[in-house]
């Protein structure tokens, strides 16, 4: 048994970190450990409240320490839009931008059969009933354009549109400063049947 338990379980604990590894797991632990205490701590404190405190918005399922976000409680934004993202970093992507004033929806996933990840689990239900509340009238679909991401909009396109609701989808298409022989040919081929 390792005689340096704590500094075991802390590595562990930020292999759980996305994209985080073994080495890298140890070179943070190392670095906070030996050069930054302070950082640790402070870490530690924020995590800890954060976790205690940090619940889902009860409108649009995103991160909140209220039981609705400051979004859906701002009424000064259009009603008439909902925008369903896949997590809270799509959100405050698509609020950075300032092009978009709706309300939103967001999944906290997308689906994928092959992890078990069905319906029920984004709460597809939830959604539909939000959709239909009589106030939105157009739903836009800012999915991911994987797979799953494209599976997931497919799905919820369909159950809106049989209950009579205007779906769209974010457009697709070469991005804006690049030049069209370095863009791959998916990119340049969805741009062209999105065209406008």
């Amino acid at each position: 048994m390792s005689d340096v338990q704590s500094l075991d379980a802390l590595i562990d604990a930020l292999r759980r970190l996305p994209g985080v590894g073994i080495k890298s797991a140890q070179r943070m632990a190392f670095h906070l450990l030996q050069r930054d205490l302070d950082g640790a701590r402070q870490l530690a404190q924020a995590l800890s409240r954060a976790v205690d405190s940090v619940r889902h918005c009860e409108r649009c399922h995103t991160f909140t320490e209220a039981p609705v976000c400051s979004i859906c409680e701002d009424e000064g934004r259009d009603a008439a839009r909902l925008c369903v993202v896949e997590a809270p970093a799509d959100l405050a992507a698509m609020e950075r931008t300032g092009a978009y004033q709706g309300y939103y929806y967001v999944l906290m996933g997308r689906l994928s059969p092959l992890d078990g990840v069905g319906p029920k689990d984004l709460g597809l239900s939830q959604l539909l009933a939000r959709a239909c509340d009589g106030r939105v009238q157009e739903v836009i679909l800012a999915t991911s354009f994987t797979a799953e991401g494209e599976a997931t909009a497919h799905a919820i396109s369909e159950a809106l549109k049989a209950r009579g609701l205007h779906v769209t989808r974010l457009a697709r298409g070469v991005p804006i400063g690049s030049e069209l022989e370095y863009v791959d040919l998916g990119t340049i081929a969805h741009a062209l049947v999105d065209r406008r």
